[in-house]
């Protein structure tokens, strides 16, 4: 069954009134940022939706490996599982403005491997020893406690029996995070961009792995989180777009090199990403432009995102569905200006019943 999701940001809100509206405009799931210094807490905000609703899917949009402790995180996880009788999902990436506001780059790829298999045991009910768990900081290890007893590794002893596992979906744009993700995960969710190429691209690289790792394409989940910006006039649209289009296009820069299939009519503004997105701006929705010395082309952006009256955006949307994907993340609704007023709603209202229709 394919999923239409809302992203969420730091204004997402934790309203049961905002929870139920959201869903009863037909959304499958909702995703709540996890950036501490930049938006509330997921987790408390997960709790009054679920507790409020009674459909909808909620996950982490996208927490990370370094800000909390794996335990923590699994156990934050199967809580809210729990409340909403089974609606909960675990939405993880290496990091990036959570870690930026710390004075960190993104998680390296080999501990975060290990963190994403290791969450897969937590969330299966298992057990992590403790020497292949790693550190929790700067105390002393539990051998110096005088003791008959001790643990010897992690797991979630509360967790209830009879409750399903908390899905791990994994946000992922380099072909290496795809292919980690892909043998891991039940969830992989791609930030490519909305370029049909480049979403065959990561849909194969994921596909390879699982491939080589003898694993068929049952147990596996792929989505996309795609910018849509929905206004009957092309240039209101266009407007918007150019200042929502920057934050996901640098997951193609992060690391300097473009990941991905890369032509020179992009290569341009991929450069003014890479050397001018203006991170002390990241979050803040009211922002015209988070590049420094210049602006994205309106031809990439229409490119990298969609960006149209409702016909056009449920044209390309039904594209990318199309090429594989059975879920979409879509970021845009809640995030247009009040002054839209009803053209706010549009998406809702016209391409989310299309698109759960097809």
């Amino acid at each position: 069954m394919r999923e239409i999701w809302r992203a969420g940001g730091s204004n997402t809100g934790a309203s049961p009134a905002l929870a139920r509206s959201v869903e009863a405009e037909g959304w499958d799931g909702q995703m709540f940022m996890d950036s501490q210094c930049l938006s509330a807490d997921p987790y408390a905000q997960m709790g009054v939706w679920a507790a409020a609703t009674e459909r909808i899917k909620l996950s982490t949009g996208v927490t990370n490996p370094l800000t909390r402790n794996l335990a923590v995180t699994a156990g934050a996880a199967a809580t809210i599982q729990a409340i909403s009788n089974g609606r909960a999902v675990l939405g993880i990436g290496r990091g990036d403005s959570a870690l930026a506001y710390l004075g960190h780059a993104p998680v390296g790829l080999k501990r975060f491997r290990e963190a994403i298999a290791q969450l897969q045991v937590l969330l299966s009910g298992g057990e992590v020893r403790f020497e292949d768990f790693g550190s929790a900081g700067d105390a002393p290890k539990a051998e110096t406690l005088s003791l008959g007893a001790r643990p010897q590794g992690v797991r979630l002893k509360w967790l209830p029996e009879g409750l399903p596992k908390v899905p791990l979906d994994v946000a992922a744009t380099g072909p290496k995070v795809i292919a980690m993700s892909a043998s891991v995960a039940e969830r992989v969710t791609f930030s490519v961009g909305a370029e049909p190429e480049r979403m065959r691209w990561a849909l194969d690289c994921a596909r390879r792995a699982r491939a080589e790792g003898g694993l068929g394409e049952e147990g596996i989940s792929y989505g996309a989180q795609v910018v849509v910006v929905c206004h009957p006039d092309p240039e209101t649209a266009m407007e918007v777009a150019m200042h929502m289009a920057p934050p996901l296009a640098r997951f193609q820069v992060i690391g300097g090199k473009a990941v991905g299939p890369e032509d020179a009519a992009s290569a341009s503004d991929l450069d003014k990403v890479r050397e001018g997105y203006d991170m002390t701006e990241h979050g803040n929705v009211a922002s015209k432009s988070r590049i420094r010395d210049g602006t994205l082309s309106p031809e990439f952006v229409a490119r990298f995102a969609v960006v149209g009256s409702p016909e056009h955006c449920t044209e390309r949307l039904r594209g990318l569905l199309a090429l594989g994907l059975e879920r979409l993340v879509v970021v845009g609704p809640g995030f247009y200006p009040e002054s839209w007023g009803e053209a706010g709603g549009l998406f809702a209202r016209e391409v989310l019943p299309e698109l759960r229709a097809a």
